[in-house]
């Protein structure tokens, strides 16, 4: 068992939020990942579980143990039309996306992109061009830390709703995710009941069907376009949710401005559009020392310049304050903050 002390976690943040951990362990097996629990358990350490630090915020130190899951390999059992595709933790979701594409899977194309692992993926319930992982998982594998062993979830198991799950609730550091199966297609089907993935299409290429693979090369350039890579600029992606506000309060903000993207919810209350919000209140683009809002995405906050996690913290604060005194709705910081 390879634990390393006072190791430096810049490198395992996409935030670029340079943290120690006291103690630090890569785990690619079962045996590791049981090892290092152990090890905890013996030592009394906090324990900290990250995969590839994309949907993470680092506040200070972390005095105990980070676990970075690395476990990797996929495999595949086909019946008629469907494939049940089982995915170590480990693996990158965006690989994962283009290797499905590759053996004629389906169902992943619109999440291609999004950067991380495929273990955090049931976490958030990631989603994006009218596809969440929702639509296409099966059954969660991991490690239950109060069994002391391995148990599967089913898909309502999680829990799964916008950008939640059972897992960062009342499973979270409980249940450890080693690896999820998804029930993907030998068939395409391709999902486009997302309007600005119906016009990127249009633009791209006019002539052609919407093909799987086009799917994916256009939700991919979109998202080089619209997107800052975080190996040059640091960032999270996404840091806040968008809001899900009262029917009531909805009608109210739409009255008063028009503008609004808004969406009805099935039990009647409304999602409207944080990058809006935040845009309309000034703060798209704007810097503040080290951290600031990327120009071309007002939800997308950016690391210029070594910020650590409290200064990006208050940052993020300070947007939410200013969102509330103007429109009432409370916008909910999207990662993990550690």
């Amino acid at each position: 068992m390879d634990i390393q002390r006072h190791v430096d976690l810049r490198p395992y943040n996409t935030l670029g939020i340079s943290v120690l951990a006291d103690y630090f362990i890569e785990v690619s097996s079962l045996d590791g990942l049981s090892e290092a629990i152990e090890f905890s358990r013996r030592r009394r350490l906090r324990r900290v579980f990250i995969g590839g630090g994309s949907n993470l915020v680092l506040r200070g130190d972390i005095h105990g143990l980070v676990i970075r899951m690395a476990m990797r390999g996929i495999s595949c059992e086909s019946s008629g039309g469907e494939r049940l595709v089982t995915v170590a933790a480990g693996e990158n979701w965006d690989e994962l996306v283009k290797y499905s594409l590759a053996q004629g899977w389906y169902g992943l194309e619109n999440l291609i992109s999004i950067p991380g692992q495929a273990g955090a993926a049931p976490i958030q319930n990631i989603g994006a061009y009218g596809v969440e992982l929702a639509n296409v998982l099966d059954s969660v594998t991991g490690w239950d830390i109060n069994l002391n062993g391995l148990r599967t979830l089913t898909a309502a198991d999680c829990q799964l709703a916008y950008r939640d799950s059972v897992f960062k609730g009342a499973l979270r550091d409980v249940f450890i995710i080693t690896a999820i199966t998804l029930r993907l297609s030998a068939k395409p089907a391709p999902n486009l009941s997302y309007p600005a993935l119906l016009e990127a299409l249009a633009a791209q290429a006019p002539e052609q069907a919407p093909s799987p693979e086009l799917i994916a090369a256009t939700v991919a350039m979109v998202r080089a376009d619209k997107l800052p890579d975080y190996r040059r600029e640091p960032n999270v992606g996404s840091f806040f949710k968008n809001p899900i506000i009262s029917k009531s309060l909805a009608h109210e903000l739409v009255a008063q401005y028009p503008a609004l993207p808004h969406w009805p919810m099935a039990d009647g209350r409304f999602k409207v559009a944080a990058a809006w919000l935040v845009d309309q209140a000034g703060w798209k683009g704007r810097r503040r020392g080290a951290v600031g809002i990327h120009p071309r995405q007002a939800i997308v906050l950016v690391n210029y310049d070594g910020a650590d996690g409290a200064e990006v913290l208050a940052f993020a604060n300070a947007i939410q304050a200013d969102v509330l005194a103007r429109f009432n709705v409370d916008l909910e910081i999207e990662p993990r903050v550690y």
